[in-house]
């Protein structure tokens, strides 16, 4: 018999003469979760359970990276994109989830240099800045989370900022945002500014902000008009 399997066995029967856990365990020198454990394992599989068992893992991560991975980690990189993109173009072209730290071991082992930002000469930098507060006021939003999206608003004169995190990104929370905003601000807002999201050129917000006098860029028509549509028509004819 096996010495580990012999020394196993001692501890099982001096649990069955005492019948006290605490107390094996402390005579025996070991924890009661490992007494407990092999405990569970004689009572199921009898003397052949006390055995030690290979703990080698089923699935390895090497095994996962072969030459055809290696290629696409590595084409990816070629255009210039670290190891998160990485991640999430595999994960969206191919449907191969690696860790960051895998394909890190995969840039390091095929010579890949790190990449490097280009350096900003602070002194050639201008701030985008207006001279007089809420002379203009941006407002944009940005995905965090599932169900998560935070509304940003900076005056581009004070830099004052305000925040809020809503569930969703429609135009009935884009109203509320609007009125928490001119709320906290100290000064009147004269223009906002925003990206092209349907949020902010719905009907209802175009029209809020004109009752209270602030300027907004129009949008560009996302479709063609009817005219132009019957003009296209009617030159395809001829």
């Amino acid at each position: 018999m096996d010495p580990e399997v012999r020394k196993r066995l001692r501890w099982i029967e001096l649990h069955n003469r005492l019948g006290n856990l605490s107390r094996v365990a402390m005579k025996c020198g070991i924890s009661r979760p490992t007494l407990r454990k092999w405990i569970s394992r004689y009572l199921q599989d009898g003397i052949p359970g006390l055995g030690s068992r290979n703990r080698r893992p089923k699935r390895s991560p090497k095994r996962r990276i072969g030459d055809i991975e290696r290629a696409w980690i590595l084409e990816l990189r070629a255009r210039h994109f670290g190891s998160r993109r990485i991640h999430s173009e595999l994960v969206r072209t191919h449907g191969l989830q690696l860790s960051r730290t895998s394909i890190d071991k995969v840039l390091a082992q095929s010579g890949a240099k790190p990449l490097s930002r280009p350096k900003l000469n602070r002194k050639q930098l201008k701030r985008y800045a207006k001279e007089n507060p809420g002379e203009r006021l941006q407002i944009d939003t940005c995905k965090i989370g599932p169900a998560r999206y935070q509304y940003t608003a900076v005056d581009d004169c004070t830099r004052i900022r305000v925040l809020a995190l809503y569930s969703r990104r429609t135009a009935v929370n884009t109203l509320h945002f609007l009125e928490r905003v001119i709320e906290e601000l100290p000064f009147p807002i004269q223009c906002v500014q925003t990206d092209r999201g349907r949020e902010f050129f719905a009907d209802s917000v175009q029209h809020r902000l004109r009752e209270y006098g602030i300027k907004f860029p129009t949008s560009k028509a996302r479709f063609p008009s009817p005219e132009r549509q019957s003009r296209a028509i009617t030159a395809n004819r001829y």
